[in-house]
């Protein structure tokens, strides 16, 4: 049975990825895929290779969804470079899991780090 925390919780955050604008979305997967790189990497610390494994993927697919979601007409050089990333942080996620590694997880999240906060000001002034 669901605690009341967790069920307040849960309704916030579909409310605020229901009322969310495209850029806000954006930063929220950059957030979920934060989350899921940063628990990877602490289970692959850990030797927990199966919990660094699930993390990996929920990352991944985040990740997939992003360049998936990529608009080469509208975006032009930005989404090529953006695709670039996007392909690089899955071939570096791929080499983390193969050598157990989490630094190069680590890497892949600063990257995207460093995206999530220019879409969080691309979001910022949008709404302004």
């Amino acid at each position: 049975m669901a605690t009341y925390a967790a069920t307040t919780r849960e309704a916030y955050q579909k409310a605020a990825i229901l009322t969310a604008s495209q850029e806000q979305l954006i930063v929220l997967l950059y957030d979920g895929a934060h989350r899921f790189l940063s628990q990877a990497a602490i289970a692959m610390r850990d030797g927990e290779i199966e919990m660094s494994h699930q993390r990996l993927r929920r990352a991944e697919a985040i990740i997939n969804h992003l360049r998936a979601s990529l608009d080469f007409d509208r975006g032009g050089t930005l989404s090529v470079r953006l695709q670039a990333i996007y392909l690089f942080c899955g071939r570096h996620l791929n080499e983390a899991r193969l050598h157990r590694d989490p630094e190069r997880v680590e890497q892949v999240d600063e990257l995207l780090g460093q995206l999530r906060e220019a879409w969080a000001h691309v979001a910022k002034l949008a709404g302004a």
